[in-house]
């Protein structure tokens, strides 16, 4: 019996879709179990799987094209000449692929390292071909494109062995600064994860109407925790800023 034509191109399209897919899926688990085993960073294997992601679908399309009898070759050298002359156009695309491929190589930052660049602070999630992702502390999504770690200088907060936790405070006037003062820095001290030098510290910053700011800053030797930690701080020190009745 024979297969109509059209209906074995389509029989053809949709299992190459499908095996696809599973394949994208197999290397993908198959990355997990090499990354658990080897402990291998984060970083890398999404680099990897978007490789992957990208050689598949190349080789799908050229699968469905060449059973729907669409010659390719012309359409590759096309795409060459076409290449040499959208080249310049696509000139950021390639210098953000390049600088996404030396800060693999550099291992200048990973996923989980927490970034400042052209002021804006966040943890990076993804470190794609083209850009960064970061993930802000209230859950903003930035994406940065690579090649800006090469134009701009960044501060990378996770490489530090220490890190300043800054909590901004405000001190009643019903409060003698002599007494809280101390009672603050005592307070902030006992935290387990304060640093003993350098100590804690309070800087004034200025007096207004509704008592006086300041900010409260402990070191720690866990950069990556200082969001966590200004939380605990803040918990820690309230009762000593409660307002008197």
């Amino acid at each position: 019996m024979q297969i109509d034509p059209l209906l074995q191109n389509v029989i053809v399209t949709v299992i190459t879709l499908v095996g696809s897919l599973l394949i994208y899926e197999w290397f993908s688990y198959f990355l997990n179990r090499i990354k658990q085993r080897l402990d291998l960073e984060v970083t890398l294997i999404q680099v990897i799987r978007e490789i992957i992601k990208y050689s598949i679908i190349a080789l799908g399309i050229t699968i469905i094209l060449k059973e729907w009898g669409v010659d390719i070759a012309p359409i590759i050298v096309s795409l060459g000449i076409l290449g040499v002359a959208v080249g310049f156009a696509a000139r950021d695309t390639l210098s953000n692929f390049i600088s996404g491929m030396f800060i693999l190589a550099e291992k200048s930052f990973r996923v989980g390292d927490t970034l400042e660049i052209a002021g804006h602070q966040g943890k990076v999630k993804k470190v794609g071909f083209r850009v960064t992702t970061l993930s802000t502390i209230d859950n903003k999504i930035i994406t940065v494109p690579n090649s800006s770690f090469s134009k701009n200088p960044y501060i990378n907060f996770t490489t530090m062995e220490t890190r300043r936790v800054d909590l901004k405070i405000n001190i009643s006037y019903s409060k003698n600064l002599e007494d809280v003062i101390p009672s603050l820095l005592e307070s902030a001290g006992k935290i387990s994860w304060a640093q003993k030098e350098p100590k804690p510290k309070i800087l004034i910053k200025e007096m207004t109407d509704m008592g006086i700011k300041a900010t409260l800053s402990v070191w720690t030797s866990q950069p990556r925790q200082v969001a966590e930690y200004k939380s605990q701080l803040a918990q820690k020190v309230k009762d000593l800023l409660v307002d008197d009745k």
